[in-house]
């Protein structure tokens, strides 16, 4: 089966013809197996910020495609096509633009897809400053494909200039975030995260990971609140990932973060996990992930281990953990947002 806006992409093949293509945070699916067979010849990159996406691409194995999963796209390639997914985010679209422009070439056909209530409409507006002759080509599926060009530029990219830095005080500490376009609460502290930290265990030490751990903002907390904890950082999102790092290099602290599609690159045991885990992917809300994680945790868990979680109330997250983990307790209901805690 093949997602609404690849089967958009494959009804217009004349635009698919390039010899360096570049796709960003494509669904993975046999689209780009049908793109080699129209297109045998093309050196085809597949960019995925989605560490999970990423894993998909490498099993395609396909010998003209190279899978790159990074916060920041190089490459030696000078692409002459760029197909992006239009992002949940309108500044990750903007950032990525931004991005990509030292590595196409100078009549590089854009190409824009994504689904209707998208925001993609806004697309030219939005892009006025880096694509040029932005044109509606197709509709379908309940998804709108734009063509474009990029517009030339002098501005030199920096990564960590696309960082957005903010603070916030919680019970007299201080905590100093930075995050990149497109990354969980990149505008300031949100709801779930504090009640969750309001409400922290009182003892917490050893191994910990945080799962889903967006810019860094709870294990920073906790790093400086109980300064002899061990700090693991897993995210599926690169992005994620590398403004956790510049979030704990901020408050002079050190981790150990690492990309992992829910908890397939986690080794060994932790005292406690605590997490705010995302419940969408893209514009779909997705639980799978969040309850993969509940129902496998266990084994990654020490003696007397403890999982903390912070979730959005009509979410039936307790019983999982309650089966699959042990007795769990609610230790603060607030603001729509219910905690849960249990031990093994």
């Amino acid at each position: 089966m093949l997602d609404n806006i690849n089967q958009l992409l494959l009804r217009n093949p004349d635009l698919l013809k390039a010899k360096s293509p570049l796709f960003i945070n494509l669904p993975v699916d046999d689209f780009f197996k049908e793109y080699h067979e129209i297109q045998p010849q093309a050196v085809m990159t597949c960019y995925n910020t989605n560490y999970q996406f990423h894993l998909q691409a490498e099993r395609l194995e396909l010998t003209q495609m190279t899978s790159v999963f990074n916060a920041h796209y190089q490459s030696n390639a000078v692409h002459d096509l760029v197909i992006i997914q239009f992002p949940k985010s309108k500044a990750e679209l903007t950032f990525m633009l931004a991005m990509i422009k030292e590595s196409v070439a100078k009549e590089c056909l854009v190409l824009v897809v994504g689904e209707n209530k998208s925001g993609i409409k806004s697309l030219a507006k939005l892009t006025e400053q880096q694509l040029g002759d932005c044109a509606k080509i197709d509709a379908a599926r309940h998804c709108l494909l734009f063509a474009s060009n990029m517009l030339a530029t002098q501005e030199s990219f920096i990564l960590a200039n696309w960082l957005k830095p903010y603070s916030f005080v919680l019970k007299d500490t201080t905590i100093d975030v930075v995050a990149l376009p497109g990354v969980f609460s990149q505008n300031g502290l949100d709801i779930g995260t504090q009640v969750l930290l309001e409400n922290l265990p009182k003892k917490i030490n050893g191994e910990l990971l945080d799962f889903g751990c967006g810019a860094g903002v709870i294990a920073s907390y906790i790093g400086k609140v109980f300064p002899e904890v061990n700090l693991h950082l897993l995210d599926v999102n690169a992005l994620a990932l590398y403004s956790a790092q510049a979030t704990l290099t901020l408050n002079n602290l050190t981790g150990n973060v690492f990309p992992s599609n829910s908890l397939s690159d986690v080794k060994g045991k932790f005292n406690h996990v605590i997490s705010n885990p995302p419940f969408h992917q893209g514009l779909k809300t997705n639980y799978q992930a969040t309850e993969t994680f509940l129902s496998k945790i266990k084994p990654h868990l020490k003696p007397k281990g403890q999982v903390t979680v912070v979730a959005n109330s009509f979410l039936r997250y307790q019983p999982i953990m309650e089966e699959e983990i042990g007795r769990t307790q609610i230790l603060a209901k607030q603001k729509g947002f219910s905690l849960y805690h249990c031990s093994i």
